[in-house]
């Protein structure tokens, strides 16, 4: 039977930090459990692999949370930014989802990520300039001088966002998602304020001067005769921003620490970097940018691993125990970039399997080679302990509020 006294999220630092103890505690006692969040909701929490595929792909286990809920917004807390910018795929269910999807898709169409390549390169190689030129031995951080702003930009340039303007909308966006509880503070209300006019403008700038870019697509994006309504447009804008960004800097980030921690495999990287493609595989299950799916809420009764979830709760899944499941895994809690385990969840499963996870392996497949193929001897400036994973709520984002590394020598000739 599930556990039913089990508190999740909201966290002490060493267990926000290194949850993955917990998960497996939880994970040995059963696939599926009945916990308690922070903001004081019931909800049931998934933790197997095999549990947490069929939850991801189960129709039952609904993305509409409040059509499921039969419109009782009690039960979810909404947050920011609020309905603004809450009609995109992921709160959506099928025919909605479907139809949401295939407008969107053709912004994500292969040849447009492949063309991103030399300007990702660009960003990467100039942000690596600028913290090289502080220094050999000068302890920087990786997180806001490299992880946050490399994937950030990429997604700027792919809307479309004027260069003069990312640096203000990425702080916008950074007091937008900075951890908090209770009430939000004004600053977080002040930025999704913000978020808002400002994707109104550009949105109107785009349609009376359409570019090459992502804003445009979706403007002009038709199939079967079918159009995004200007609320979805918003939305869906505003979940690609949020997508498009911060994960990939918690990967970067995360990535870079687990291979400081593991110097064999980093060495086996560092001598062949034609493996970093496989890497990032298992840097995604083994780090857990996104440790848990966004919610669900079951329509009606769902049975999972035998376990059987009542209508109208909340399901959450936890995809960094699932990805670390040893009946699934061998050796689950070991990091194997020679082996890596494809059939992680890392970027979620079934119709809602990321669809911007060709742009994010990219991404980070970019910055991993220009960062280790530039800096072989970076090193941590400050004890492993005093690492803090601050960045996101410890559920659906996990990433390190800073990141400090002294890069050391160059190894590309005229730097």
């Amino acid at each position: 039977m599930p556990d039913t006294s089990v508190a999740w999220g909201g966290w002490e630092p060493s267990v926000r930090d290194d949850p993955f103890p917990l998960f497996a505690d939880v994970q040995a006692q059963c696939p599926v459990h009945r916990v308690r969040l922070a903001d004081g909701h019931e909800a049931w929490l998934v933790v197997g692999h095999d549990a947490a595929r069929q939850s991801l792909s189960d129709a039952r286990v609904s993305k509409d949370m409040v059509a499921a809920l039969d419109g009782d917004r009690d039960v979810v807390a909404e947050g920011l930014p609020g309905p603004a910018f809450s009609r995109h795929m992921l709160n959506v269910d099928p025919p909605d989802h479907t139809r949401l999807r295939k407008l969107v898709a053709p912004a994500f169409m292969p040849s447009r990520i492949a063309a991103l390549e030399p300007s990702i390169q660009q960003t990467a190689d100039e942000l690596l300039s600028r913290l090289e030129a502080e220094g050999p031995d000068t302890v920087v951080d990786l997180v806001a001088g490299f992880a946050h702003p490399l994937p950030f930009g990429v997604i700027g340039e792919l809307l479309g966002v004027p260069a003069t303007d990312r640096s203000m909308l990425r702080e916008r966006f950074q007091a937008l998602l900075a951890p908090w509880s209770g009430d939000p503070p004004p600053e977080a209300v002040a930025a999704s304020a913000s978020i808002v006019g400002y994707l109104e403008d550009l949105v109107d700038a785009k349609r009376h001067a359409p570019g090459d870019d992502l804003v445009t697509v979706l403007l002009a994006a038709r199939a079967d005769g079918d159009r995004l309504t200007h609320e979805e447009l918003l939305s869906s804008l505003f979940q690609l921003i949020v997508a498009g960004h911060d994960t990939t800097t918690s990967l970067i980030g995360n990535g870079v620490v687990a291979l400081l921690d593991h110097p064999d495999q980093l060495h086996a990287l560092q001598a062949d970097m034609s493996m970093i493609p496989q890497a990032i595989e298992e840097l995604v299950r083994f780090t857990a940018p996104v440790p848990h799916a966004t919610f669900r809420v079951t329509s009606e009764t769902a049975t999972v691993s035998g376990v059987d979830i009542p209508a109208h709760r909340q399901v959450l899944v936890c995809l960094a125990a699932a990805n670390r499941d040893p009946s699934t895994f061998a050796n689950a809690d070991l990091l194997d970039i020679g082996h890596p385990r494809r059939s992680h969840l890392g970027f979620g499963h079934g119709i809602h399997f990321c669809l911007g996870a060709p742009l994010a392996r990219l991404e980070a497949r970019v910055a991993f080679t220009a960062l280790l193929g530039r800096f072989p001897h970076l090193r941590l400036a400050v004890p492993r302990a005093d690492l803090a994973w601050t960045h996101g709520d410890g559920l659906v984002l996990r990433g390190l509020g800073s990141l400090p590394v002294t890069l050391g020598p160059s190894n590309v000739p005229g730097h």
